[in-house]
Order: structure tokens, then sequence, then C-alpha cells
């Protein structure tokens, strides 16, 4: 059982609340509660974009209180408008169901489910109770309790349609927002009302686009079951240069570790600036404030050292994989930029080997060069073309700057099976920074 805190008030100074429903902070003192958050299962993966709404239950467990996960199934099937401008692709129940069960593995590490404690977390799916709910019944038994004017006010719809008014203004065309969207926010509040009545659900929690919605559902509560609920949200996360948060040029920084390597993930977080290092450190961590505020001064007395950046990476690393995925991650790191060996090489998985590398040019050769031992001029330049001649690849040789998987060689080498990393991999380089992937296939 945890300790009960000031839920709200850890939160603030983190920098996590963006809206709070006037009574929820006197609401939490008086007891354990439960809250619950929401998430889509379009992808067999959350990525950091959900991980702000991960730790808002994360930290509502840790002050003492009951945080209840809800994988949307049947929501998933809809699509919600908020934040976007055009509707998404619809995912069928085989694809769902998949997605769910990933969703859940995950959630895991971030959540105690050991239903020994009192304020064990829960898992739920809206398609249980949504799956047997006719429409007609949906009509009847909460249409009806709702306006379409308090429907059409909510900034998620008045912001989708006013984008649509201006593709028609400028000739752009658009499909409009669907009957199924709108009434998006209608069955996120039957969730909401759903718990109140079955898990004594009183709270629910969300990023700043999902105010409209949350209230909804406080609204049903109050005029179907005469209750009283409440609603918190957290900021939408920007970087400061201006670019997407969770976005790399690889697309979304995923949590599944096949999606998003551990030495990706790391890498990512390792090259945020200093002022997204500071908001970051306190969202994405359990750090006690005076430990960031501690190391924040230390940053700031030696900026070029990266502790901010370097702390934040070990930390939810950590937290989303595991300690020794953050040992292979730093380890990693250091190939590019640190005096590695070729027993560091070696230890990295094709995945990794592969993030490590991205970018750097590479030549397929067939396996029977390697098998019959291949001459280090021919992979530096005759088979290859990684340097410009064998004349270039012989002053190079003597120089004593060219390496082989991070080995210094001479003239007189030969690339063997011995030399294979990952039984596939060799690793040219001159100097410091000109690398080069040999693959035997």
């Amino acid at each position: 059982m945890y300790t009960m805190t000031n839920y709200i008030e850890e939160l603030r100074w983190r920098g996590m609340i963006h809206d709070v429903m006037p009574g929820a902070e006197e609401h939490l003192q008086e007891a354990m509660r439960s809250a619950y958050v929401g998430f889509d299962p379009t992808a067999d993966s959350l990525h950091i974009g959900n991980l702000v709404t991960i730790m808002l239950l994360a930290h509502f467990q840790r002050a003492g209180h009951k945080p209840v996960a809800l994988v949307g199934g049947a929501t998933g099937m809809i699509g919600d408008p908020s934040g976007k401008s055009t509707e998404r692709n619809l995912l069928d129940e085989t694809t769902l169901r998949h997605n769910q069960e990933a969703i859940k593995k995950q959630l895991a590490q971030f959540l105690d489910f050991d239903q020994s404690i009192d304020n064990a977390a829960l898992m739920v799916n809206n398609y249980d109770w949504m799956v047997s709910f006719s429409f007609l019944d949906f009509i009847r038994d909460v249409g009806k309790h709702i306006t379409v004017n308090y429907m059409m006010a909510k900034d998620s719809v008045k912001n989708r349609i006013s984008v649509n008014e201006e593709d028609d203004a400028t000739g752009a065309g658009s499909e409009g927002m669907s009957f199924t969207e709108f009434t998006y926010q209608l069955v996120q509040g039957y969730d909401f009302l759903e718990l109140y009545r079955e898990k004594h659900c009183t709270l629910q929690m969300g990023g700043s686009d999902q105010w409209g919605n949350i209230t909804t559902g406080t609204e049903l509560i109050r005029r179907i079951a005469n209750g009283k609920a409440y609603a918190i949200t957290c900021p939408l996360i920007t970087k400061a240069d201006g670019s997407k948060f969770g976005k790399s040029e690889g697309g979304n920084v995923w949590l599944d570790a096949k999606r998003t390597s551990p030495y990706k993930f790391y890498q990512y977080w390792l090259n945020s600036s200093d002022e997204d290092s500071e908001k970051y450190i306190r969202i994405f961590t359990f750090m006690a404030q005076s430990e960031i505020d501690a190391l924040i001064t230390e940053h700031n007395e030696a900026k070029h050292l990266r502790v901010l950046q370097k702390r934040l990476a070990d930390e939810i690393t950590t937290l989303v994989h595991s300690t020794n995925a953050l040992e292979k991650a730093r380890q990693a790191s250091t190939i590019l930029f640190g005096n590695a060996t070729t027993d560091d090489l070696k230890q990295l998985d094709e995945q990794t080997f592969l993030d490590v590398f991205d970018g750097v040019p590479q030549a397929e050769l067939p396996r029977q060069s390697i098998e019959s031992k291949l001459d280090i001029i021919a992979a530096l330049a005759t088979d290859t073309g990684f340097l410009k001649s064998n004349g270039e690849a012989r002053r190079a040789l003597k120089e004593n700057s060219v390496a082989v998987n991070k080995v210094k060689v001479s003239e007189e080498h030969t690339i063997g099976l011995s030399d294979l990393i990952n039984d596939q991999f060799v690793l040219l380089q001159r100097g410091k920074k000109n690398y080069f992937v040999l693959k035997f296939v």
C-alpha cells in the first residue's frame, strides 16, 4: 500500500497540470480514489506521446490512489476527432485485440497490478460493455441526456468544423466530420459513467485536447447517475525548437524495443536541448524535486558536460526498458564516439548495430569472398568503393588510419569469418569519423 500524498501538488511542481475541475484536489485528499486514462489501441505499441498520461496514472498510484487503464477496444473502432483535421482509418476487431494485448504488457511496466494491495492498478476494455449495447438503447439511454448544442460547443468539434469550412472556402475540398466522429464524445462519456457505476471511478485524466470529451463524461454522471465526478488534464508536450515531441527522423519513438531500439530511444533523450531536458526530467521521471533542482544547478555550471541529458536518458530508458537495456544503449553510444573495442561491437544485437550505423555507407559482398579471406585493399577500394582507389587505400594503411572492427590494421591484413559481427557485418573505419559497413550475404 502506498502512503497517501497530495497528488495535485506533485503534478503542479512537475508542470503536469493544464486544467483541474474545481473540487478535484479536495476530493483526492479525502480518501483513496479511482481515476482512469484511456489508451487507443491503434498500434501494437504505445509511444512516448502516451508517456505523459501513463505517468499521470503512475504518480496517481504512488500518491495512494487506484489507477485504471482503459484500453479503447470499442472507441478504437470509431476514431477521436480531438486534435485531428482528418478522419483516421478504422481497425477491425482482430487487429484491435492484438494491439490491446501488447499494450497491456507495456502498461504493466509502469503500474502495479498486484491485486494484494488496496490500490492495485486495474485494466479494463470498453469493448466489453459496448459490444452488447444496441444503437437504439444507446440513443435512448445516453443520447437523450446531451444536447446537440452542448456537443457542438466542444473545441474538438468546433476546431474540426472550422478546418472543414476553411477548406471549402479555399476550394481545397473537405470530407466533413462524420456522425461517427461527432458522437465520439458520447461514447467516451459513457465509458466514464460505466466506470463510475461499476468501479467507483470519480476522476478521468488525459491530455488537454481531451478536456471536452472528459467533461461530457462528468456531465453524463451528473445527469444520469446524479453523481459528482472530476477531470484533470495535462499540457500537450512541445519542443523548444518547434518540432513535434515524440517524433524522430524515422517517425514515432515507440516504447516497444522492436519498433524503436533501446539505443535509439536512449539517443532521443540524450539529444534533448537544455530547455527541453529541464521540462522532461520533471515529467518523465520519479526523481524528487530537490534532486532535480540540484541536477539542474550542476548542469548549468558546466552545460557542455550535458549531465542533465545523460541523467534524463538514463532514467527513462531504465523505466521503459530495463537497467540491462540502458547498459547496452550506453555501450552502443560509445562505439561511434568513444574507445570501443571489437568485443563491444560483437556484443551488439543486429538491430542495435544497424541503428548505431544508420546512414553509414554500406556494400554487400558475397559470403564466399570472406570464406577465402578478403584482401584489405579489396575491402577498402576495389570491391566496395569506400576509398576512391587502391592507391588511396595503401596510403591510408601506411598512415595507420584504417581499422577493421575498431582494430588498426596494416596492408597485409585479410578479413575472415572470425571478423564477422552478427555473422554478417564487418566495420571499416578511416580516421575518427569515416565509417563503412560491409555486409556479407
